[in-house]
């Protein structure tokens, strides 16, 4: 099975979801993740997109508690609401990048989400930061100092900027060869694209129905593989 990036930016509340379940998906499907931390803050800022601006409390309060239902229906916990929006955004993401060269950001990220979500500790400051640090036999004053450095800054640009070119728009995402799955709600089509491309096609259009051109399903993908047959049409 083809490797899976994963996408995700610390502060993303969609993206717990996908952070506390990935190991197990990876245990019972055998796919594998490449952890790919990067910013959606300055991603959506060039978009003007403001997902969940405090104007639209009946979104937030949806929000919530679609995350809420889906983390209890995976088997987990999510106390919300949790802190949100990040006060040390980018310092949690840094870190995270920083992780990433080192060889322990999914420890990193999975530890600091727990806290976030589940203790009420907001990501990227204090106390979870030191708490997280430590449970993962890291030094918080050396980490952080590498992660207030140009090298990691640099780095977390480049990162965000690798997200930007492959067409990410929101963290939680997926890529695999080259095709954006976005939101925790599509970690399976991406496993199943990951496997064998035919099948979510197969699966896709049963979830909708299979069209013709003509009868007013709107194309937004074509197998061209099928030409001759019944073609889908998304």
């Amino acid at each position: 099975m083809k490797e899976i990036e994963f996408w995700f930016s610390i502060g993303s509340t969609y993206s717990y979801l996908s952070v506390t379940r990935l190991p197990q998906v990876a245990r019972e499907t055998g796919a594998s993740f490449s952890w790919q931390p990067f910013s959606v803050r300055s991603i959506m800022r060039e978009m003007d997109n403001v997902p969940f601006p405090p104007s639209k409390q009946a979104k937030v309060d949806y929000m919530w508690r679609d995350i809420e239902r889906r983390a209890k229906g995976y088997g987990f916990a999510a106390k919300v609401p949790a802190p949100y929006p990040l006060q040390d955004f980018d310092l949690a993401n840094r870190v995270a990048v920083l992780a990433m060269q080192e060889g322990w950001c999914e420890d990193y990220v999975q530890a600091t989400y727990r806290r976030w979500f589940v203790d009420g500790l907001e990501a990227g400051s204090e106390p979870n930061l030191t708490q997280t640090l430590a449970e993962v036999s890291q030094d918080t004053a050396r980490v952080v100092e590498r992660a207030d450095g140009l090298d990691i800054e640099a780095a977390y640009v480049e990162q965000t900027d690798r997200a930007q070119r492959a067409g990410i728009f929101g963290s939680p995402s997926f890529i695999v060869d080259g095709e954006v799955f976005w939101g925790d709600d599509r970690l399976e089509d991406a496993i199943t694209w990951a496997k064998n491309p035919d099948s979510i096609l197969r699966l896709i259009g049963a979830r909708i129905r299979p069209g013709q051109p003509g009868d007013g399903v709107k194309s937004g993908f074509r197998d061209r593989r099928q030409e001759g047959k019944t073609l889908l049409y998304i």
